[in-house]
Parts: structure tokens; C-alpha cells; sequence
């Protein structure tokens, strides 16, 4: 395997924040190699250990790099190396990829000092936060390659600002926007090489905020720790862009006024699976949920919002505190709306859901899928011959080719890495 060095030069003041504590074995520590499973052998071709005994005499190499070099680059190893994966059907599971990044508090709640590691199992506290009392809050967003080869991130600062909204709610604390962004970017950066082709997919990244601290009367974790792994992904549903078909859940509900459902905490994703489970033994792809208090009015499905078309206007339950905000749900609003829909935001009751036009849900993981068919007490209700709305289409069309790099973004949601 060939390795090349990436340094990231950063701003002085985010320069801790880069600090990599990977170790990067010389030549001949063989011990190292075998823990961290670095292939520096003497099997490496001539031009890898020549370019590794050349950054070594330079002062980049070491047996236990774990401090950031000075002026504020940080150093870490990026293999090169095409991936073995077959592109066309990679779907949407976890692929295991080089490294994760974690950060920890201090005692007055502030983070800094983030190192990238080997991803891998982590060491957490039987007793910590997050295991006993569900202190923990998770985001998700994607890089995508465009065709020069360059990675885009889609709007990070607003997964930031979630997360930070979260936090509260939690009493937990949270990193800074900046902090959050710049970990992203290291992140990727250091499994760019797991970024799919374009058009073949987008790398799945996952920050994770936990209360890690040991605590065994009910109370906010002593310590907390920030950790963002990555993962290449496919279609988030196995119909791809094709309808979903969606059963209206009448018993169990996601959320309550006065709740966590406005929030993305960990615990509102294991409330939905058994829902989902019998959802899915009988076929549908996945479950729409009523408000808690009429059960009558929209909410959302289990991982994304839900939109309504009806005479080309279209229609989203209003955020009051049980549904998430989502990003792409606020993204799909505006370039809706720039490209000339009214959009409402307000209460959608059953009844409008089964007199729509054109239903579709958005997320991150799903970007815009269009519903085929609602099941609401045994009545099926079929959109558009089953196929694919031609809202739903232009949609997903216009924000995908802007996350991809296809067309100009006006809206300045991008981010690119080179």
C-alpha cells in the first residue's frame, strides 16, 4: 500500500484542535506495526520507504507522533490506496473506514485538544451518561465528490447549531460551530479516499455528542465526549429514488408536547423501531406518525419529514417542538419555493395526507423520497400511478445536483474540500 502525508494547515487558533494522536510507527517498529496495522514493511516499494525516511529526516515521521508540528499543521498518515468496494450496490450499512475523530470536555465544559484515531471501539464507563440515563445526541450529514475530483460538504454550520440546540435541552455541552465544522473537514479529509465516485453514492457522516462521565445518581454527566465517524453509503431505502410505501401508525406515537421530539437525542430512534419492525413484517417500508394529542394531524416518518402536494401547493407540518428540524426538510422549503411553490408550514391533518396529489418525505439519509402509497387502517391510498411525483422528481433533482457539485450554488450552502 502507498501512503501520502496530508497536512492541514490551520488558522493559529484552531491549530489544537488538530492535534492527531495516531501513532505513526517508523520503519523498523515492527511492534507498531502489528497493533496499528500500518503495512510499513520491508515489502513496501522502494518509492514508500525512500518518501518515509525522507519525511522522517524532516522531522514529520516519528515512532510516537502525538503533537501537532508547529505553525499549526497537523500530520497524519492518508492511505492512498484505491478502495475495494463495488460502488453500484453499496447501499446503506456501515463500511468500516481509516479513522474517527474524538474530543472530550474539560471540567468548565468547554472542548478542545480533538485527536484523530483509528476507528475502532472506544473505552466508555459503565456508569457514563449516556448509558444510563440517554445523555447523548447524534447528526448526520454527507460529502460528496464532484467530477474534478474536489469533496463538498452540504451545509455543516446547520448541523452544528442542531446539535448545540440539542445540547441544551440535554444540559449537556456542546462544541462551538467552529469546532464542529473544522472537526468535519479533518474527518473527511482523512477518509477522502472512502468518498464515492460521483453520482455512485456520498460518504454518511455521523458526529456523535454522549455524556461519557460517570454518574450513578440521575444528573448531567461529569465529562462529555465528541466523536464524528464516517461511513460510504448508497440509497438510505432499497427502492432507491422509487416510491416508498408508508403505513400510518394509530398506536404508538414518536413524540409528546413538552418532549424531546424536536431534538436529535438518541432516545427518539429506539421509541420507532418496534413500530417500524411490524411495519416492515408486513411489507411497508416504513411508518408515518400521527400527533400525540388528536391523532389526527401529520407528524413525521420514522427518520425523515413528510410533504403533501395537493394543486401544485406544498404542504409540511409546522416545527412545534415534537418534529425535528430538519436540514434538508428547511433546504427543500427554500429551493422549492425559489423555483416558484408556495410552500405552507401548519398543521396537515390525515385527511389532507389521503387527498394529496403527491406525497414525498426528505432527510438526510433519504434526501427526497417520493411515496407510492399510504396504508391508514387497512385502506391503501395510491400517488401518481404508483410512480414517481414530478414534484418529488424536480426536487430531488435540483438539491441533489447542487450537493454534487452539478449546478451553481446561489444559496452558499456548500463547502468545498480539496
Amino acid at each position: 500500500m502507498e501512503y501520502s502525508v496530508l497536512l492541514s494547515h490551520l488558522r493559529a487558533n484552531h491549530a489544537t484542535l488538530f492535534c492527531s494522536p495516531v501513532p505513526i510507527p517508523s520503519l523498523a517498529d515492527r511492534h507498531h506495526r502489528r497493533l496499528l496495522n500500518f503495512p510499513f514493511s520491508s515489502s513496501s516499494s522502494p518509492k514508500t520507504q525512500n518518501q518515509l525516511r525522507s519525511m522522517s529526516s524532516l522531522g514529520v515521521v516519528s515512532s510516537n507522533m502525538t503533537k501537532c508540528e508547529a505553525m499549526g499543521a497537523s500530520t497524519y498518515m492518508e492511505a492512498s490506496e484505491a478502495v475495494d468496494l463495488n460502488w453500484e450496490d453499496i447501499g446503506f450499512g456501515l463500511v468500516p473506514t481509516d479513522y474517527m475523530y474524538i474530543m472530550k470536555s474539560s471540567p468548565d465544559g468547554t472542548f478542545a485538544k480533538g485527536e484523530l484515531q483509528h476507528f475502532g471501539p472506544i473505552d466508555l464507563n459503565p456508569a457514563s451518561g449516556v448509558l444510563n440515563y440517554g445523555q447523548g445526541l447524534f447528526e448526520g450529514l454527507k460529502a460528496y465528490r464532484k467530477e474534478d475530483g474536489s469533496i463538498l460538504l452540504f451545509r455543516p454550520e446547520e448541523n452544528a447549531l442542531r446539535m448545540r440546540m440539542g445540547a441544551e435541552r440535554l444540559c449537556m455541552p456542546a462544541p462551538t460551530v467552529q469546532q464542529f465544522v473544522d472537526a468535519v473537514k479533518l474527518t473527511v479529509l482523512a477518509n477522502k479516499r472512502w468518498v464515492p465516485p460521483t453520482g455512485k453514492g456520498s460518504l454518511y457522516i455521523r458526529p456523535l455528542l454522549m455524556g461519557s462521565g460517570a454518574v450513578l445518581g440521575l444528573a448531567p454527566a461529569p465529562e462529555y465526549t465528541f466523536l464524528i465517524f464516517v461511513s460510504p453509503v448508497g440509497n438510505y431505502f432499497k427502492e432507491g429514488l422509487a416510491p416508498i410505501n408508508l403505513i400510518v401508525e394509530n398506536e404508538f406515537h414518536r413524540a409528546t408536547p413538552g418532549g424531546t421530539g424536536g431534538i436529535k437525542t438518541i432516545g427518539n430512534y429506539a421509541s420507532v423501531l418496534k413500530a417500524q419492525k411490524i411495519a416492515k413484517g408486513k411489507g411497508f417500508s416504513d411508518v408515518l406518525y400521527l400527533d400525540s394529542v388528536n391523532n389526527k394531524y401529520l407528524e413525521e416518518v420514522s427518520s425523515c419529514n413528510v410533504f403533501i402536494v395537493k394543486d401544485k401547493i406544498i404542504s409540511t407540518p409546522e416545527i412545534k417542538g415534537t418534529i425535528l428540524p430538519g436540514i434538508t426538510r428547511k433546504s427543500i422549503i427554500d429551493v422549492a419555493r425559489d423555483q416558484g411553490y408556495q410552500v405552507e408550514e401548519r398543521l396537515v391533518s390525515l385527511e389532507e395526507l389521503l387527498d394529496a396529489d403527491e406525497v414525498f418525505c426528505t432527510g438526510t439519509a433519504v434526501v427526497v423520497s417520493p411515496v407510492g402509497s399510504v396504508t391508514y387502517r387497512g385502506n391503501r391510498v395510491d400517488y401518481g400511478n404508483r410512480g414517481v411525483g414530478a414534484v418529488s422528481q424536480q426536487l430531488y433533482s435540483a438539491l441533489t445536483s447542487l450537493q454534487m457539485g452539478l449546478s451553481d450554488d446561489k444559496m452558499g450552502w456548500t463547502v468545498q474540500l480539496n
